[in-house]
């Protein structure tokens, strides 16, 4: 065997062994979401009722974990128009006093197909602790569709801006 052979071979071998998917991307809809989500992992559903922008809803989420991070859809239907932009405000204050940060300079509008446009629709950057004083960093989009508000979100030790990229540039809403 040559010395370029093996060099091939012993490339191949790291390649193939790096192959382990440890991201496994699927499709999700998520029922009564109206949306179409890409998820890194196979998330879990579950819903509890909630007081948002001043009045109880039913908040879906559906979650999973995969590559050192925890990938997150949740939505709520507030049902008036008028709830919709504290709603939103609401959902990007809560995730940030959950690890204790505040937005960044770099928040963004957000651009979700088929979103409805408002000015609180956004992403965010944050960086905090978790309960346990461990550091995370966090990615969150805000978005609505009518009166239907939702967050998606990325937490991790320390996030890639690929996964993060795709996970948020598939969100898509439906009919």
């Amino acid at each position: 065997m040559t010395l370029r052979a093996a060099s091939v071979l012993l490339t191949l071998a790291c390649v193939a062994s790096a192959c382990t998917p440890v991201l496994d991307w699927r499709e999700v809809r998520p029922e009564g979401a109206g949306l179409l989500a890409l998820f890194p992992c196979k998330p879990a559903g579950h819903g509890r009722r909630i007081v948002l922008a001043g009045t109880s809803a039913e908040m879906t989420i559906y979650a999973c974990g995969a590559g050192g991070a925890t990938y997150a859809v949740a939505f709520a239907d507030l049902g008036q128009a008028q709830l919709v932009e504290r709603g939103l405000v609401a959902l990007a204050e809560s995730a940030a006093r959950n690890i204790g940060a505040t937005p960044s300079a770099q928040d963004v509008p957000a651009s979700v197909p088929g979103m409805t446009p408002n000015p609180r629709a956004q992403r965010l950057s944050l960086v905090g602790r978790l309960a346990d004083g461990q550091p995370v960093q966090e990615q969150v989009v805000v978005f609505s569709r009518g009166t239907r508000v939702y967050q998606a979100t990325v937490v991790g030790a320390h996030l890639g801006g690929e996964a993060i990229d795709m996970f948020f540039g598939a969100l898509r809403l439906q009919g």
